[in-house]
């Protein structure tokens, strides 16, 4: 019974292992520069302005 216990116990550590490993590829997909994030943010903040006065 017991080693059905360490393999549970390895299956689960590299589940956790493999959402790391993609978790942090995706991070480094999307990391925007500093002046791309400012960019964003003031365009975003833009078009919520546009639509506040819309309505």
């Amino acid at each position: 019974m017991r080693w059905w216990k360490v393999l549970g116990l390895a299956g689960l550590l590299g589940v956790a292992a493999t959402g790391v490993v993609v978790t942090r590829a995706a991070r480094q997909r999307t990391a925007y520069t500093p002046d791309e994030v400012r960019a964003r943010l003031l365009a975003r903040h833009a078009e919520a302005e546009a639509r506040a006065t819309d309505t």
